[in-house]
């Protein structure tokens, strides 16, 4: 089970680190802003690419099987996975079949999701991600921290340190050039040695059975155009119906998440090489269920574009990590719990429901909305701390009597002005073991208003 609150508690324990963190996310937020206002109409694409979410779930099941039929037109061969045992296991026998024993993978959320990577590696084969943000973390055998920056908890002097350790890199203080150049050289050689080449998808073209990449390094055309194997994992939500739909989503998702008007590379992928095979990996996982859960099938509308998290102040300075899951931040907080609600409970209580999440959400889901519903599950199915039931049962008691609840307001004030600090702070050890109570106010605000109405 995860704690978000212990887990995020190690984190802060680096104030100067957590501050950095904070204002790195913080600077990509204001870059998303900058690219928003420079687009005549930002809001009408949102509004349309919501609709189009909303079309496309609501038949989803008619564009799942037309994407079939039209990449098998195309000569890719189309799998079904239930779960992600299955997925695996179809990625293995597949790579056994082509007797594949090394892997280059660009960034792929599913897989992550999936544990791929540690299932192929008990097999014998070696996966290499060659995302740069995804080999630092795998180099230091960490899950991402962040779903479009891998690596955003990590200083340049961490990297290059790592990149020492493992690569046999010089030290060279943090420079940038240097350690992307050295990663360059490494994974050149990945890319000429494989047997095969993993991608996600961005997005998959009902319309057409195109699979659809997008990338800043172009490292997943490097994998697919050094190796005849490619395979690619989709979730069932990466539909969208038609061939100009896409335009709406690519100019919504790398504004989002970098800032960027697009990304560097945009690659469509229809058809095997010559003499070389394309498998396509349709995948569930749990989709179904939040499909079937109206009060949060929006969250199946997500692009992946990670601007909720670079808004959220709790994701900002808790960490990627702090959440346990392979989709952490405000989106991740309604999708963990739709997988096991027993072991993220803790995720949709990491939230000050400010709604900044749902601000800058380029589909428009109500992720705050759905953070609150998942609070309200979560209480009533497995909350079952009796204590805080009867306290609850007492303040609406106390708030439904105008008479009881004014008297009990003028008690506690009186008696927080006369009670010694250290009595105060053990009474409430749950709120001063953080934090500081507030001075006691002078009178209440109906006392003011009495007094000032005039």
């Amino acid at each position: 089970m995860i704690n978000h609150a212990e887990a995020a508690e190690k984190f802060n324990r680096d104030e100067e680190h957590v501050n950095w963190h904070d204002k790195s996310l913080w600077l990509v937020r204001q870059k998303r802003d900058a690219a928003a206002a420079h687009f005549k109409g930002w809001e009408e694409l949102r509004n349309l690419a919501s609709e189009i979410k909303t079309h496309t779930l609501s038949k989803l099941d008619q564009y799942l099987i037309e994407f079939e039929e039209q990449a098998i037109k195309n000569g890719a061969k189309v799998h079904w996975a239930e779960n992600a045992d299955e997925h695996n296991k179809i990625v293995f026998e597949i790579l056994s079949k082509h007797g594949a024993e090394k892997i280059v993978k660009s960034k792929s959320m599913l897989t992550e999701e999936c544990g791929l990577n540690h299932y192929l590696e008990g097999k014998g084969i070696e996966v290499v991600d060659t995302d740069l943000g995804e080999r630092i973390v795998q180099l230091a055998k960490e899950p991402p921290s962040h779903i479009v920056m891998p690596a955003i908890h990590k200083k340049r002097k961490e990297i290059d340190e790592l990149f020492h350790q493992h690569l046999k890199t010089e030290l060279s203080g943090g420079d940038e050039v240097y350690l992307a150049r050295a990663a360059r050289e490494h994974l050149r050689q990945k890319f000429l040695n494989a047997d095969a080449a993993l991608t996600g998808a961005n997005f998959a073209v009902a319309e057409s059975g195109t699979i659809v990449v997008c990338t800043n390094e172009g490292n997943a055309d490097m994998g697919v155009h050094s190796t005849k194997l490619h395979i690619a994992s989709m979730g069932i939500e990466k539909i969208i119906p038609r061939k100009e739909h896409l335009a709406i989503f690519l100019r919504l998702l790398a504004r989002s998440a970098t800032g960027q008007s697009i990304t560097s590379y945009t690659s469509h992928y229809r058809s095997p090489k010559p003499g070389g095979e394309f498998h396509i990996i349709i995948v569930d996982n749990g989709r179904t269920t939040q499909l079937g859960r109206t009060e949060f099938r929006n969250s199946l509308k997500c692009i992946r574009c990670g601007a909720c998290m670079n808004t959220c102040p709790v994701y900002r300075r808790s960490g990627g990590h702090s959440y346990g899951s392979t989709i952490p931040g405000p989106i991740g907080s309604i999708l963990s719990p739709g997988i096991n609600l027993n072991d993220y409970n803790s995720l949709p209580f990491a939230s000050s429901l400010c709604g900044s999440c749902s601000d800058v959400c380029p589909v428009k889901i109500d992720i705050h909305t759905e953070l609150y519903k998942w609070r309200q599950v979560i209480t009533k199915d497995l909350n079952k701390n009796k204590f805080k039931k009867i306290i609850m049962l007492d303040s609406g008691f106390i708030f439904s009597h105008p008479l009881l609840f004014k008297l009990s307001g003028r008690v506690v004030n009186s008696s927080l002005k006369i009670m010694p600090e250290f009595l105060k702070n053990n009474m409430i050890k749950a709120w001063t073991r953080k934090r500081e109570l507030p001075r006691a106010p002078e009178y209440s605000f109906q006392q003011w208003y009495k007094k000032n109405r005039e």
